[in-house]
């Protein structure tokens, strides 16, 4: 069920929440014309794109920037993950656009919400305009569980590429709510690993927008050849190595990922 959702205005941008199933999504709107859905990931937030979100208003686009459920200003906190939450927040996302009236929309997302993007136009095609994710394939692979296991123990015992996100969760959503989140999803990608790892991989067919697949070349969640594999699924694909950028390419190579953006709305 939705809920009307309640909002302020701040100058230009609507920040609003919007209520879907047992989400509870905080999302800002800002911008008038073709509209863009900008989702973050796993614990992040719309802030992180600030300056992505200025440059296509600037261009003349309707910017709407979600944080995913249990991350941001979005809730529940702390989440309980399971393992559908991909396609439960797919849907939920979904039925946003909808109550926002947007019609088809580009669809931006970085990892969890590339993933949430991809299964949006799998599972309703029409909603989506075109589609550009990084650091998202469509499947889960963690051979030997080692990326899982880091997650899972990120709290009480970093491994030292995660000490940064470590800090970051802590500062971020305190110690308790972050031990909860990151073992709790740790927990559902368990579970969907069990299961094949399929998140969106087999209804890759579904899609009928043209979409742009964006993999850092040094990315050790979502690599170039796993990014590959889901290409292969699509029906209308383009896919870009970031040279030098790890699993974010946003924060690698902001200004990069920008033009590149900005130039595939522009075609599409």
């Amino acid at each position: 069920m939705t809920t009307q959702p309640t909002h302020e205005t701040l100058g230009r941008v609507k920040m609003a929440w919007f209520e879907h199933a047992n989400n509870r999504i905080y999302y800002e709107e800002q911008g008038s014309g073709t509209p863009v859905l900008m989702l973050p990931g796993f614990a992040g937030n719309i802030e992180e794109f600030a300056a992505l979100r200025e440059a296509l208003v600037a261009a003349g686009y309707r910017v709407i920037a979600a944080d995913l459920p249990g991350s941001g200003r979005s809730e529940p906190q702390p989440r309980v993950y399971t393992a559908t939450y991909y396609e439960d927040d797919a849907r939920s996302f979904v039925a946003l656009l909808q109550h926002l009236e947007t019609g088809p929309a580009h669809l931006i997302g970085f990892s969890d919400g590339g993933m949430t993007s991809l299964l949006m136009a799998a599972l309703t095609p029409s909603i989506a305009r075109s589609m550009v994710t990084w650091g998202a394939a469509g499947t889960i692979s963690d051979p030997g569980g080692h990326l899982v296991e880091a997650m899972y123990n990120i709290v009480d015992n970093p491994i030292p590429p995660l000490q940064g996100l470590r800090d970051y969760l802590v500062s971020t959503y305190g110690e308790a709510n972050a031990r909860a989140m990151t073992q709790s999803m740790a927990t559902a990608k368990t579970d969907i690993i069990a299961a094949g790892g399929d998140v969106c991989l087999s209804k890759a067919g579904n899609i009928m927008s043209p979409v742009l697949l964006i993999a850092g070349d040094h990315d050790i969640f979502t690599p170039p050849a796993l990014v590959s594999e889901l290409a292969a699924q699509v029906r209308t694909v383009e896919v870009l190595v970031a040279e030098g950028a790890e699993h974010n390419v946003y924060a690698d190579r902001p200004e990069w990922l920008t033009q590149t953006i900005l130039d595939w709305l522009g075609k599409h």
